[in-house]
C-alpha cells in the first residue's frame, strides 16, 4: 500500500503546474514597453498575461467597481493611493516600477520652436488651434500637464483652448493626426510615434515627480506575483529603458 501511495505522489508531481491567466491594469503610456515585456515574459514562464490599457483613474475606478485585476500599474502615486486607502491593493507588493518626463510636442513637420520657461507664449502658438492632452483634473498626464503649465504661470493662457483626451495616448494621436497643432504627453509617448516630434520637456521642478507604482491587486492569483517578480528583473528593466523610461 506504501508503494502505491509513493507512485501516486510521484505522479502527482510529475504534472506540470497548470498555466494561469495573469491580468494587469495598465497606464495607457506604457503600451509598447509593457506589450515587448510581456511577449518575453511569456517566451520565460508558463503564463499569460493580458493588459488592459486606459487612464489610471478609470483603471482605478474599474478595480474599485470589482474588474477582476491581478496587477495596477498607475502613472501616477494618487490613483494607487486611492486603491490602497480602499484596501483594494495587497499593501507589502506595492513599490515605484519607473519614473518619465513630461514634454511639449508638435506634428513632425511642425516649424513651431519655443523654450519652456516661466510665460513662454504657448497661446501664441496655438494661435487657433488647441493643446491636447489628458484630462487635466482626473488623468496623471493631464494632471502634471496642468501643473506644470500652472507654475510656468501661463494655465490661464491656454485653459480654455484644451482639447481634453480620455488618456495621454488619445492626445497623442490627436497631435499625430494634425488636429491640434500643440500636445502634453510623457517623452515616452513621444517617441514611439514617428508622426510627431519633441518641442521641449517641461522643467521637472514645475510639476510633481512623475512616478509609476505597481502592486497586486487584493484579489490578485498567486501567478501574478511572478510577473510582478519579472518587472523588476535586469532584461525587463533594459526594455523599460529602451523605450525612454
Amino acid at each position: 500500500m506504501r508503494v502505491v501511495h509513493v507512485l501516486l505522489l510521484a505522479l502527482v508531481a510529475a504534472i506540470p503546474a497548470r498555466a494561469e491567466t495573469i491580468t494587469v491594469f495598465a497606464a495607457a503610456s506604457l503600451k509598447d514597453a509593457l506589450d515587448e515585456n510581456v511577449k518575453a515574459f511569456e517566451g520565460k514562464a508558463g503564463d499569460k498575461v493580458v493588459v488592459s490599457y486606459a487612464a489610471s483613474s478609470a483603471l482605478a475606478k474599474q478595480i474599485e467597481a470589482g474588474a477582476p485585476a491581478d496587477l495596477f500599474i498607475s502613472a501616477d502615486l494618487d490613483w494607487m493611493d486611492y486603491l490602497e486607502q480602499r484596501k483594494l491593493i495587497k499593501t507589502d507588493t506595492r513599490r515605484n516600477l519607473l519614473r518619465n518626463r513630461l514634454a511639449l510636442i508638435a506634428p513632425a513637420d511642425s516649424k513651431v520652436s519655443v523654450d519652456i520657461v516661466p510665460g513662454f507664449p504657448i497661446a501664441k502658438l496655438l494661435g487657433n488651434g488647441r493643446l491636447a492632452m489628458a484630462n487635466p483634473d482626473a488623468v496623471p498626464a493631464g494632471k502634471y500637464g496642468k501643473a506644470s503649465l500652472q507654475a510656468l504661470g501661463v494655465w490661464k493662457d491656454v485653459e480654455t483652448k484644451v482639447a481634453s483626451a480620455e488618456n495621454v495616448r488619445a492626445a497623442l494621436v490627436l497631435v499625430a493626426r494634425g488636429e491640434a497643432p500643440l500636445g502634453i504627453v510623457y517623452r515616452t509617448d513621444a517617441a514611439v510615434d514617428p508622426k510627431v516630434r519633441v518641442v521641449g520637456l517641461f522643467p521637472e521642478n514645475t510639476h510633481p515627480a512623475i512616478i509609476y507604482p505597481i502592486a497586486e491587486t487584493a484579489a490578485a492569483k498567486r501567478a501574478s506575483a511572478g510577473f510582478l517578480a519579472w518587472l523588476n528583473r535586469p532584461e525587463a528593466r533594459a526594455i523599460f529603458q529602451k523605450y525612454g523610461f
